[in-house]
């Protein structure tokens, strides 16, 4: 009891690095917004589906109507490892860029942040995981914009990369202040093309990170308040925009619910969602978003007695009617909206995502020494974990 009012009341800070620009073609001033930065050749940091898709089009037309030259990295891939990061540090040298501009969703923008770690301190980005023994960030990174063209992951704003070492089987975090984006420029015109799997799984990500930083030990007023009411705009328009990608209103939605949910995050740590998902994609080659989707609902019907109030305030939030509920019904019913969305939203189950439930074990063990396990509100072991696995995949 002490070690959690200890958690619950230690010092606690919020710093937003990133200037945060929005709006319906606000792609179109990108150029002059390159100038204020005082960047004259950034490196574009992509992947080769955005590229296709044509939305690297309007972002290359800006920079041209205001004067500028870029170099072209499309080599991200899903769960980027050591090497896609080496590679995009390698360009921006060799191409005598000034500045780092990443479009995508969240794969692009963390091998851009970890790639600008690369290019501030000469050395590679393995040495500043972290963890114990591995060195602190001293140096901020070469100016970052960072355009997402899915509405998830909130890395436009949060302060953190995720980058696999193959080696490991691992996925490692990197953060901090110095590492977040100088400017993050949301549009969303840029996410009609998403396919509807795409929506929701990187929707149901913008909507775990609100409910696992609205419940984490980390919690504070002021990401509370930005997570609960990107809550309530996955509750409203993620159905919406899965159901008609053109649909620009709930676009905008989703695009504000992923930037808050991002700032939710403040500088620490979430929960077990997050433990387990970002464990998992270093060993097996899985999509966060849909991991996280297949997750979120177990682990919730694992975590909520550990913030009972919290929870029924997330039904709230989801436009449930908790009048008269008790809190446990009120928290349970949180849980089962989420089931019952996941199910809505044609979310495939790990296993059909090619999780084996032979790797159970394995799974547990690397969820419970990821460092977001220390932010779950529930006490966790790693039998917790197996307990939450076995639910995904429906053996408890």
């Amino acid at each position: 009891m002490f070690m959690r009012f200890e958690r619950m009341h230690r010092s606690k800070s919020f710093e937003v690095p990133t200037v945060m620009k929005n709006g319906i073609g606000i792609i179109r001033l990108l150029g002059e917004e390159q100038k204020k930065l005082g960047v004259s050749k950034p490196l574009i940091v992509t992947d080769t589906g955005v590229v296709k898709a044509g939305l690297l089009e309007p972002v290359t037309a800006s920079l041209k109507e205001a004067g500028l030259t870029c170099a072209v990295y499309d080599c991200v891939v899903a769960n980027p490892p050591l090497d896609c990061v080496a590679g995009a540090t390698e360009m921006y040298l060799k191409e005598n860029c000034d500045g780092l501009i990443a479009v995508g969703g969240g794969s692009s923008m963390d091998t851009a942040k970890a790639a600008g770690v690369e290019i501030a301190h000469g050395e590679p980005v393995l040495n500043y995981e972290c963890a114990e023994g591995k060195k602190e960030l001293t140096k901020r990174i070469p100016k970052l914009t960072t355009i997402p063209t899915t509405a998830g992951t909130g890395s436009e704003v949060t302060q953190w990369a995720v980058i696999t070492d193959p080696a490991r089987e691992y996925k490692f975090n990197v953060g901090g202040p110095l590492i977040a984006a100088h400017l993050a420029v949301v549009d969303p015109e840029l996410h009609v093309s998403m396919p509807p799997l795409v929506t929701a799984g990187t929707g149901m990500d913008a909507l775990c990170h609100a409910i696992e930083c609205y419940t984490c030990h980390y919690a504070q007023p002021v990401t509370d308040a930005v997570a609960l009411l990107a809550i309530e705009y996955c509750a409203k328009y993620l159905r919406r925009a899965f159901a008609n990608g053109s649909d620009i209103e709930a676009r905008y939605g989703m695009a504000m619910a992923a930037l808050m949910a991002g700032l939710s995050y403040g500088s620490e740590s979430a929960g077990a969602v997050h433990a387990m998902t970002q464990t998992l994609g270093g060993i097996v080659p899985v999509a966060h978003g849909p991991a996280v989707a297949a997750t979120l609902a177990p682990v919730m019907e694992y975590n909520w007695m550990g913030e009972p109030e919290k929870y029924a305030r997330i039904a709230q939030a989801l436009g449930i009617n908790t009048h008269g509920m008790s809190l446990e019904r009120a928290s349970l019913a949180a849980v089962e909206y989420i089931y019952e969305l996941v199910e809505e939203l044609e979310i495939p189950s790990l296993e059909e995502q090619g999780v084996s439930p032979d790797l159970i074990p394995r799974l547990a063990e690397e969820a419970y020494k990821d460092p977001q396990t220390t932010g779950n509100p529930r006490d966790i072991d790693v039998k917790g974990y197996q307990q939450i696995y076995l639910r995904c995949f429906d053996m408890d």
